[in-house]
């Protein structure tokens, strides 16, 4: 009953999915490619092994790589198809992706899409990032025999107890998996307690992914270029944050201080620089190729795939989604090239993360913006200190590594041993 009326609900959404879809095309024209295979259609490629991988948008596609990688030289004979929901996710899997994998949209959650979806690829095993559970999607999978594994999987309390508002709907989607692999033990419990039947926890694959060299260089080539000024990096902010933490630290922080600003969605640059602009600061930006002088007050960061850039060129960063309460961003990357951390009271989606960053001496919470704005200022004028916290967050960083093989041996389960079919 609560799958048939789930279904419903999609069938009357369908025509404002559609025209969503198209209003967001309009700035961001991504949406507006292959619109057909929202709805699982297309034609069928070549026929041939397929390992799926669903990624919904940034981050995940982005955390995505080291299992990608481990997958690609244990099945070298298979197809990698990545599927996303967003034009943004879409583009930085090319980007990342493109030399090897095939992409598509995952189509939206109406069963006969999927049964399309499926029977266009074919796929040996699905394998869904961190919190994407769709209940027509691993229901047609099941009665397709495409074993479909919850990957990176994280449950936070919050999103728990929202679920468990659905009762047995949730138990029977859960049941649908052939395999979970959690994050953490707290996520695998709350998944557990929802009604999974096996839950196996690998650890997060985000500490497995390896800064690239070409970015570390180019970050410090951004380095040398600006002397002895000091950075300070508000890293993939989201909505309602820019504006308040400018305020905060614009009175704290010494004009010499610059300010990289590098929003997490692509469609918001030009408003991020307008707010900018509104309060009288020198701006560059990033997508010009210019760099900033000595009169430049904040550098926006309005292009995509440079995160690790941004934090090599860093003396600090704060980290977006944790001033508002969005649930915060992935501070392992920051701390993966030894860039200290300041991170905001909204936390929830990187809970254990961020607690054993704190812990370790790599991060510091701070309780709102101005609080922040005194902790930036206190670490800037103590450059042994940022050294210290440097240190410890390379450890912190390399000490949790090793989620992509875990996760490898309980995807292995679900596939042949080798390479063939």
């Amino acid at each position: 009953m609560m799958r048939a009326l789930y279904t419903l609900i999609w069938l009357l959404g369908l025509p404002f999915a559609l025209l969503r879809t198209r209003l967001r095309g309009r700035r961001e024209p991504g949406y507006l490619e292959d619109i057909r295979g929202r709805l699982g259609l297309g034609p069928r490629p070549p026929s041939r092994p397929t390992l799926w991988l669903h990624a919904v948008s940034v981050g995940e596609t982005r955390a995505a790589a080291p299992l990608l990688t481990a997958l690609r030289a244990r099945y070298p004979e298979h197809r990698i198809l990545i599927t996303q929901m967003t034009a943004t996710g879409r583009a930085t899997a090319r980007a990342l992706y493109g030399d090897f994998a095939e992409f598509a949209w995952l189509p939206w959650d109406l069963p006969w899409a999927q049964r399309a979806f499926l029977r266009r690829w074919r796929p040996a095993l699905g394998i869904v990032m961190e919190t994407e559970i769709w209940p027509n999607l691993v229901h047609e999978c099941r009665r397709a025999s495409v074993p479909v594994a919850l990957a990176n999987a994280r449950m936070s309390a919050r999103s728990a107890a929202r679920y468990a508002r659905l009762g047995g709907f949730v138990r029977a989607v859960l049941r649908d998996f052939s395999a979970l692999v959690a994050q953490t033990t707290e996520d695998a419990a709350r998944l557990s307690a929802l009604g999974a039947p096996r839950v196996t926890v690998a650890g997060n694959l985000k500490f497995d992914i390896e800064p690239p060299a070409s970015q570390l260089d180019l970050g410090r080539g951004w380095r040398a270029g600006l002397g002895p000024r000091r950075v300070l990096l508000l890293a993939s902010t989201r909505e309602d944050e820019e504006a308040p933490l400018l305020d905060a630290l614009l009175p704290e922080l010494p004009s010499d201080v610059l300010i990289a600003l590098v929003p997490r969605h692509p469609q918001r640059f030009d408003e991020v620089a307008d707010g900018i602009l509104s309060r009288g600061l020198t701006l560059c930006r990033r997508s010009t190729g210019a760099a900033p002088d000595t009169s430049t007050r904040v550098w926006l960061g309005d292009a995509m795939g440079e995160m690790f850039a941004w934090y090599a060129l860093a003396d600090l960063a704060l980290i977006g989604g944790s001033w508002q309460p969005l649930g915060g961003q992935n501070l392992i990357e920051a701390c993966a090239v030894g860039c200290p951390v300041v991170i905001g009271p909204h936390t929830f989606n990187f809970a254990t993360a961020t607690l054993d960053a704190i812990d370790a001496g790599a991060a510091i919470r701070a309780t709102d913006e101005a609080n922040a704005a005194a902790i930036a200022r206190a670490l800037l004028d103590d450059p042994e200190g940022r050294q210290r916290m440097a240190t410890a967050a390379h450890t912190f960083a390399r000490a949790h590594r090793g989620a992509t093989m875990r996760t490898l041996q309980a995807l292995e389960a679900l596939l042949p041993s080798s390479g063939s079919d």
